[in-house]
C-alpha cells in the first residue's frame, strides 16, 4: 500500500538549516496536493506549507519568509526547505499527501511517520 517516507530532520544550531524530503512510494496513479504539518509536545498538529498540484503554495505566518514548500511531480516527492531556523521550530514534522489509486478513483489522505527537528544551541 502506498507509504509517505520522511527524512532529513536532525539537530541543528538557531539561524541554521535544514532541507526535510518526502517521497510517496506504491502504487500511485497520481499525488495531489503536499504539505508539511508539525507537532510540538503539548501542542495541537498545526500546518507549516501545503503545495498544490498546479504549485500553488500557502505558509504559516510564523515560517513565511523562512521556510519554502518545493515538488517534484515525476518522484512524488515534496520538500520543505527550513532557513532560519528558531528555536520554537522544534518539532516532530509530518508529510501529508492526497493520492489517487487510478484516474476515476477517489482521492485518499496519508500521512507519514513523521520527523524530529530539534533547533537548540
Amino acid at each position: 500500500q502506498v507509504q509517505l517516507v520522511e527524512s532529513g530532520g536532525g539537530l541543528v544550531q538557531p539561524g541554521g538549516s535544514l532541507r526535510l524530503s518526502c517521497a510517496a512510494s506504491g502504487r500511485i496513479f497520481s499525488v495531489n496536493s503536499m504539505g508539511w504539518y508539525r507537532q510540538a509536545p503539548g501542542k495541537e498538529r498545526e500546518l507549516v506549507a501545503r503545495i498544490t498540484s498546479g504549485g500553488v503554495t500557502n505558509y504559516a505566518d510564523s515560517v513565511k519568509g523562512r521556510f519554502t514548500i518545493s515538488r517534484d511531480n515525476a518522484k512524488n516527492t515534496v520538500y520543505l526547505q527550513m532557513n532560519s531556523l528558531k528555536p520554537e521550530d522544534t518539532a516532530v514534522y509530518y508529510c501529508n499527501a492526497y493520492v489517487l489509486y487510478s484516474s476515476g478513483g477517489r482521492s485518499f489522505n496519508v500521512w507519514g511517520q513523521g520527523t524530529q527537528v530539534t533547533v537548540s544551541a
